[in-house]
């Protein structure tokens, strides 16, 4: 990745009379779009209280693990944890868990209700090309006296690697046995059938440009700009509306977190009625060694602590316990 790439969303300038001290804090990270707004808030703010310099370019999970990898920043951010090739590669890095989002479906479609109810295995049908008219019997089944055009279906889909691809496939790949077969979990999709856009930015405008289409994107871009967005069936079959509370009650039903913090929230169990099934963690990762450990574990310690409060009016959900308390032991061994 080139470093014109490396689009600052944010850049704080040392308060007066912290001269080098603020210079010597100054980080650069790069990575998620779904997190994006977060930190440029925790940018600012931190920059206030602080006089640190944050510098965030929102390039996409894939492009934030790769620049990481390459150590040409020093933080990364993911909607995805690193598989085991990304960790190998990434040499000795560690991830942490630092915001609680999630991924909405969005759509196009010209005299359709508000809010159309789908499901997993709906989604798979339209992504695998199985569904192709939004009048499908599937489709109408879920939103029953709701009169649905013949509109051709058009998928679209982050052709960029991304977090939100993974929680999407991730959650997909739980409800759907032909999903789980053909394209499994990943990052980086390999569609049948869509259309790709690069980034929240791009799937928006093929979006916009396309009667009867639907995609994928954060829930924050979402709200922001005022966006369409479905209904999604949970295991309950309750269709909650995603936002912070039903964000949380899927991060609730988390049980266990293991070793390298990888969580995955998508599909919680029925046990969770009010849980929005494609919600999912951003990661921030870093090396387990490095010159900029003090810095680095000041900044991330800010984040999963007083950082969190800016997080529900971007419709982000707080951090649960268990999970900051996972983050600070992790961070107790960074350095």
């Amino acid at each position: 990745m080139q470093a014109r790439a490396l689009i600052a969303l944010v850049l704080v300038l040392p308060l007066a009379g912290c001269g080098g001290s603020g210079e010597s804090r100054s980080l650069v990270g790069a990575g998620s779009t779904l997190v994006a707004p977060l930190v440029s808030q925790w940018a600012s703010d931190y920059g206030k209280k602080t006089g640190a310099m944050i510098t965030y370019g929102a390039i996409g999970s894939g492009g934030g693990i790769a620049q990481m990898t390459a150590r040409t920043i020093d933080f990364g951010a993911s909607d995805a944890p690193l598989t085991p090739n990304q960790a190998s590669a990434c040499k000795d890095c560690v991830q942490l868990p630092w915001a609680l989002g999630a991924t909405l479906l969005s759509y196009n479609l010209k005299r359709a209700p508000a809010k159309l109810k789908l499901s997993g295995p709906v989604l798979a049908g339209i992504y695998l090309g199985r569904i192709t008219h939004w009048n499908d019997p599937a489709i109408i089944r879920l939103n029953p006296g709701s009169k649905l055009p013949a509109t051709p279906v058009i998928p679209v889909y982050r052709s960029d690697g991304s977090g939100d691809s993974y929680a999407f496939s991730d959650f997909l790949a739980k409800v759907s046995m032909p999903w789980r077969a053909k394209e499994g979990v990943s990052p980086q999709l390999d569609l049948p059938t869509g259309i790709g856009g690069r980034g929240n930015d791009g799937v928006a405008a093929v979006l916009g440009r396309n009667n009867g289409a639907i995609g994928y994107l954060g829930s924050s871009y979402v709200f922001r700009n005022k966006l369409d967005y479905a209904l999604i069936r949970n295991q309950a079959g309750k269709f909650p509306v995603p936002g912070p509370d039903t964000i949380t009650a899927a991060a609730d039903a988390v049980t266990a977190i293991p070793p390298d913090n990888a969580i995955s929230l998508t599909d919680p169990p029925a046990s969770a009625p009010n849980a929005y099934p494609i919600s999912t963690f951003t990661y921030a990762i870093f090396p387990s060694s490095s010159g900029r450990a003090k810095a680095l574990s000041d900044f991330v310690t800010y984040a999963i602590g007083p950082g969190q409060a800016f997080g529900r009016k971007l419709q982000f959900a707080p951090l649960p316990e268990q999970v900051v308390s996972a983050d600070k032991r992790t961070l107790a061994r960074f350095g």
